[in-house]
């Protein structure tokens, strides 16, 4: 594609999955089976690619791009959720964080594929990979929670046997751990409904009367700021335009080899950050992000100067400026604002503000995408773009430190009482202050020997027991 082609490809990246995520949080009311959900969203999936690789005009391809991108994001949200609703509580938080893992590995692909295929053939290698979900969705159960809803008990006790088949066993062999958990969903179920017979607020009301409260309007708040500093910071701009950041740079590195390289780079840290987010405090990840981003575009910046002056000959040092670059992004400020939303909200609206976050979040990747050239040209070229990406990254230095919260360790609860007496976090309540974790809590593993008690179950249901919600 022509240049023209290829930005109008990249300003339909972000439409897509904004549009996907807004109609999941209208639809969120509405659970749906997951099976259901993820082969619907693999249908539009394929139709998509069909449209883009047999296209003859560029309404087919935007019809194309729509779909893949709506029915990527029906299927991903399902995905969360049941992976959030089945794996054991110490694992849950490394799981999740494999999910940027998985998108760096499918940029990665996308610039191998970009480098020596038609896009016509990669639209048609693209439906291939829709063959995988298809064929593992006849191999896993649906949700025991979701049974649970429906009145399935028996389905649910199935699905848990089937979850906990290789888990350690409880003491009392009455009962196994399917059992117990079964009695504790239908537990949790039961106060639920009660919940709501005695509430005045019904369904959708009672979830816009939540949107009302300050622990779901600060959060929201938060996150837009997060987003936005996150955004134009250049982290997605630059790997959206990377090849023609690099050639814009001036160096004479291959700006196909150096996107690979830069793809493959973002993978790497991706895999490593599934251990930093579990050991490490949100706050300081952010921050050290922040710092490390902005001395890499300042210092890039200046030798990108220097070499469309002619005055140097290190042109490398821009390239190597852009990978630490993408490397402190993933330390923090890339990954931490996406894990937050499903952190920062309480639990009745939960789910609906996850998926507001998430739009709000594309909707600002899709002004910053799309502003680029248009900012570049005000700003006088690429090397006062970058100036510009260094100075959002210390504005979002300042307001990590002011505003945003401290979730690592911390228990949902405590986080969302937070947000009911508190607005920044450096004025913070002198309780709040003293409910952080001093340091990073160290799971225990699970050993074979682990027991856990018909009573451990009976407590876990009002959050008494750490043996149950930390070890199961």
């Amino acid at each position: 594609m022509d240049w023209i082609g290829r930005l109008n490809t990249l300003k339909l990246t972000a439409i897509p999955v904004t549009i996907g995520w807004i109609l999941i949080a209208t639809a969120t009311n509405y659970p749906m089976i997951l099976v259901g959900r993820i082969l619907t969203g693999v249908a539009g999936v394929t139709i998509g690619w069909i449209l883009i690789a047999t296209a003859t005009n560029y309404p087919m391809i935007l019809v194309g791009r729509i779909l893949t991108g709506v029915a990527g994001a029906f299927g991903t949200s399902p995905a969360i959720v049941y992976l959030t609703e089945i794996a054991r509580a110490d694992m849950r938080g490394s799981l999740i964080s494999c999910a940027p893992a998985y998108a760096s590995l499918g940029m990665v692909l996308a610039y191998l594929k970009g480098w020596f295929m038609d896009w016509r053939t990669i639209a048609w290698v693209c439906n291939i990979y829709t063959v995988v979900p298809c064929v593992l969705m006849f191999f896993i159960p649906e949700s025991p929670a979701w049974y649970i809803s429906k009145g399935k008990i028996d389905q649910a006790r199935k699905s848990l046997e089937w979850i906990h088949k290789y888990q350690p066993q409880p003491a009392n062999k009455t009962q196994t751990m399917a059992e117990l958990h079964l009695g504790v969903l239908i537990r949790d179920h039961e106060k639920k409904q009660e919940e709501l017979r005695n509430s005045k607020y019904t369904g959708l009301t009672m979830k816009l009367k939540e949107f009302t409260k300050p622990t779901a309007i600060k959060p929201l708040i938060m996150l837009f700021l997060l987003f936005f500093i996150q955004q134009f910071s250049g982290i997605y701009i630059t790997l959206f335009y990377a090849i023609d950041f690099f050639k814009q740079m001036g160096n004479n590195m291959n700006p196909y080899l150096a996107s690979i390289f830069l793809g493959t780079v973002r993978f790497c840290m991706s895999m490593v950050n599934t251990y930093l987010l579990k050991r490490f405090k949100r706050r300081p990840l952010v921050m050290c992000s922040c710092v490390g981003m902005a001395i890499c575009m300042l210092v890039s910046g200046l030798f990108t100067k220097w070499t469309i002056e002619g005055t140097t000959s290190f042109t490398w040092v821009p390239v190597v400026c852009l990978i630490f670059y993408v490397i402190t992004s993933m330390i923090g400020l890339l990954p931490i604002p996406w894990t937050m939303t499903a952190e920062l909200f309480p639990l009745e609206i939960r789910g609906v503000a996850q998926s507001i976050s998430y739009a709000i979040a594309n909707i600002l990747m899709f002004l910053a995408v799309q502003s680029y050239p248009s900012l570049a040209n005000l700003l006088g070229g690429v090397v006062h773009a970058q100036w510009f990406f260094a100075v959002i990254c210390l504005i979002g230095l300042v307001y990590v430190f002011v505003s945003m919260p401290e979730t690592h360790g911390m228990k949902l609860n405590v986080i969302v009482e937070y947000f009911v007496h508190n607005t920044f976090y450096i004025t913070r309540r002198k309780t709040d202050k003293q409910k952080e974790p001093v340091k990073s809590p160290d799971r225990k593993p699970i050993v074979k020997n682990s027991r856990v008690t018909k009573d451990d179950v009976d407590k876990s249901s009002n959050g008494q027991n750490k043996n149950l919600i930390e070890n199961v």
